[in-house]
């Protein structure tokens, strides 16, 4: 007995059915790990440090409301993420900024900020694409020689394609800073969970009107017929189901398989207070991974005497193989689109299905663009 079915307790099915909740809907969530949080769940290892076992979540958000939704829930800390990479043997801010200029390039530094500033004043970050393109030789050899040694590689990596046939929206979120400024992120607030992404969860889903079951595969209960029917339990379901999870899995992949990309984590422990000089450090070019991120640099318990770090493999999704059957990003490609538009009009085809989240909206999602997003899906399905 229940008015709305969320399937996923992650951020965007944790946050609808808090607001739905709060709306005296009866909220059935249904999880499929034995976790809440999703991909951004976090616990306590063996050395006492708060390690994100999915990946390194950071939150930054310009949007006021955003944020004060999630400080109803519990305490946010203040942290500015700070990024190094590792570039010709020496550790260099990221983005890349005068800093970063001035260690790689010493000798023409001072020459290159005043050509940067002069090319683009009143400006504080530009594309790589834009100075790939300038009309200055000078500024266009910076840019090949920063895209060289901080995306080429790097991307190629991450998405398993070479540069050249990566959506430029994704080249652009990592920017050129111009001036000194190596904070990761510029948002207004920058912070972190005090007591971790897991509690702050489990707060927000801690209401009567939430039911949470876990270890519970969704699609075992709930699937949508040839006729785009939605049925739960066997029977037909006219009421609001809000589906947080991979969209071809739903329609039992009548038209395939989404291409995704995986991680594989390798966790260390050492006997040490740190391992490294910042929370993440990028490996752009030598070695298989891409990053290592030391937890203790979050906020957070910071035991003396141990740190943890995990080294981050990326891989191609695949569903069979359980080192890489979790799908993390989309990959943002013309023919990717296509088909997930063919599955779109599936959806549209169902008037009580709404979609939510990084998976079953099949594009890339910042965390506080999935509250944002599920936030505004509550007042959709408040208006009918």
């Amino acid at each position: 007995m229940c008015d709305v079915v969320i399937v996923g307790a992650g951020l965007a099915g944790a946050v609808s059915a808090r607001k739905l909740a709060e709306m005296q809907k009866k909220v059935l969530v249904l999880e499929k790990r034995d976790t809440i949080a999703g991909n951004a769940y976090d616990c306590l290892d063996e050395n006492g440090v708060r390690i994100h076992v999915y990946g390194p979540h950071i939150f930054h958000t310009n949007h006021q409301g955003v944020y004060e939704f999630l400080c109803r829930f519990c305490n946010m800390v203040p942290y500015e993420h700070r990024v190094l990479g590792r570039i010709d043997s020496k550790l260099v801010p990221i983005p890349f900024n005068f800093q970063s200029l001035e260690i790689l390039l010493p000798e023409k530094a001072d020459d290159l900020k005043q050509r940067l500033l002069t090319a683009f004043p009143n400006t504080s970050k530009i594309s790589i694409l834009t100075l790939l393109d300038h009309s200055d030789k000078e500024l266009k050899k910076l840019g090949e020689f920063i895209f060289e040694k901080v995306f080429v590689h790097y991307t190629a990596k991450q998405w398993g394609i070479p540069i050249s046939e990566v959506d430029t929206s994704v080249i652009n979120r990592v920017p050129v800073v111009l001036g000194y400024d190596d904070r990761y992120f510029q948002d207004t607030y920058q912070c972190m969970p005090e007591n971790g992404y897991t509690e702050l969860i489990r707060e927000m889903l801690n209401h009567p009107n939430i039911t949470v079951e876990l270890s519970c595969d969704a699609t075992k209960r709930l699937c949508v017929n040839e006729s785009n029917q939605i049925l739960f339990d066997g029977n037909t379901w006219e009421k609001p189901v809000i589906y947080t999870g991979a969209i071809d899995e739903l329609f039992s992949y009548r038209y395939g398989s989404l291409p995704y990309r995986s991680l594989r984590f390798s966790f260390e422990s050492f006997e040490q207070d740190y391992f490294q000089a910042a929370a993440v450090v990028n490996y752009p070019n030598e070695e298989d991974f891409t990053r290592i991120t030391e937890f203790k640099h979050f906020t957070g318990l910071r035991p003396e005497g141990s740190t943890t770090i995990v080294k981050e493999y990326p891989l191609m999704y695949d569903k069979t193989n359980p080192e890489a059957d979790i799908p993390y990003y989309p990959i943002d490609q013309l023919e990717n689109k296509k088909l997930y538009r063919r599955y779109l009009e599936d959806v549209e085809c169902c008037s009580q299905l709404y979609l939510c989240g990084r998976l079953a909206e099949y594009r890339y999602y910042n965390m506080d663009a999935v509250v944002e997003s599920a936030l505004r899906l509550v007042e959709k399905i408040k208006k009918g």
